[in-house]
């Protein structure tokens, strides 16, 4: 998920300033393709492209089941000590099992039937995150030729804004649960009688995306279909959720716990989203190499992608190149590219030790800029 599941509301400035980039960096925009890196990514990889079911059910589930047990526990159990422990591993369960929205948006469905249901019901509705949010959305940032520009969703010139900008960002993924459910409460309701804004409803708040300047179409045909029953769940999700809290039904510091839980893991995606591109693009469009070069893999022997990066998000380069391949052979794409490719190949050039030295790197970006 470059990716955020958070439906960002706030306008960044996104004015391009020249002195944001040190004089002898080149711009990814002039970055021509390295045809023998592209021509061994796909010759090194042709048979992973083919999902595994039993991987993809056995990890949504497990993840799912993992994070509500940690919900249920931490908002049920006496000792704060342990509801603090129960609610860092509902934060990791329930973010994993989230992840998969980014396989939803890439899969054939037809390879793993039922999985989009699957995801729907067990993590998209009940997080209010269902799988029309991104599908549609992501494939966008994914398009040659709109990647880094002001037409992909998922991107935000980050390293070339000023430095307030990054705490707000991550900042505005904690209101993200109150947001969500006020969308699908109150708005879901009022956009089928109030004229015009379903259309400002598609189009400003039914995606998730970080630019601003981003605005959706309204869906058409079977994926209008699909859209309304899933947000039809949602709404009714939403309503007795809030209702049940209102007439006590569902204890108010339960669903404080709740809230809480939910907006660690938006806050945590957003965190991942910080760091799963450079953010060097000047708004130009780029070359899948120079796309490449701006985005970030994070590979063994480092383990806390693990938790921050699941669902072969620590490998979200490699992806850019190979956005067929499933989530579970890129671990084995990576190896056998790193064993083949040159040494002075670009290849390597966007494997990175960790977050803090990613972290570390935007923020001395944004310095620049501030200078």
């Amino acid at each position: 998920m470059a990716t955020s599941m958070t439906t960002t509301m706030l306008t960044f400035d996104r004015r391009a300033d020249e002195r944001s980039t040190p004089p002898s960096r080149v711009p990814l925009s002039a970055i021509t393709d390295d045809k023998a890196m592209l021509r061994a990514v796909v010759e090194l990889t042709r048979d992973l492209n083919a999902p595994k079911p039993a991987i993809y059910w056995t990890d949504l589930l497990a993840s799912a089941a993992v994070g509500y047990a940690g919900l249920v526990v931490a908002m049920t159990i006496g000792s704060v000590g342990w509801a603090l422990v129960a609610a860092v591993v509902a934060i990791l369960g329930l973010y994993r099992a989230g992840m998969f929205i980014h396989e939803v948006s890439h899969m054939k469905h037809s390879a793993v039937p039922g999985f989009r249901l699957g995801f729907n019901t067990v993590v998209g509705v009940p997080l209010l995150v269902p799988s029309f949010m991104y599908e549609g959305v992501h494939n966008l940032h994914h398009a040659k030729t709109r990647y880094g520009t002001a037409e992909d969703p998922e991107y935000l010139p980050l390293a070339h804004m000023e430095p307030w900008t990054l705490p707000l960002f991550l900042v505005s993924s904690i209101l993200a649960p109150m947001a969500l459910l006020f969308r699908y409460a109150v708005l879901t309701p009022l956009s089928l009688v109030v004229p015009g804004m379903r259309t400002l409803l598609v189009s400003r708040f039914s995606s998730l995306s970080i630019n601003p300047q981003f605005r959706r179409r309204m869906p058409e045909g079977e994926v209008a279909a699909q859209w309304r029953w899933l947000e039809g769940a949602c709404s009714v999700w939403a309503i007795g959720l809030i209702a049940s809290v209102v007439a006590g039904v569902f204890p108010l510091h339960m669903f404080a716990i709740a809230l809480g839980v939910a907006s660690g893991v938006y806050v945590l995606n957003q965190v991942r989203t910080l760091v799963a591109h450079l953010w060097d693009n000047d708004g130009e469009t780029m070359t899948v190499t120079a796309q490449y070069l701006d985005t970030v893999n994070v590979p063994p022997p480092a383990l806390l992608p693990v938790l921050w990066a699941p669902v072969g998000l620590r490998y979200h380069a490699l992806h850019h190149l190979l956005p067929s391949v499933p989530y579970h052979a890129l671990n084995e794409a990576h190896r056998r590219l790193v064993a083949t490719l040159a040494p002075d190949s670009p290849y390597h050039k966007s494997n990175y030790a960790g977050l803090p030295g990613l972290v570390a790197r935007l923020v001395r970006s944004t310095m620049v800029r501030a200078r």
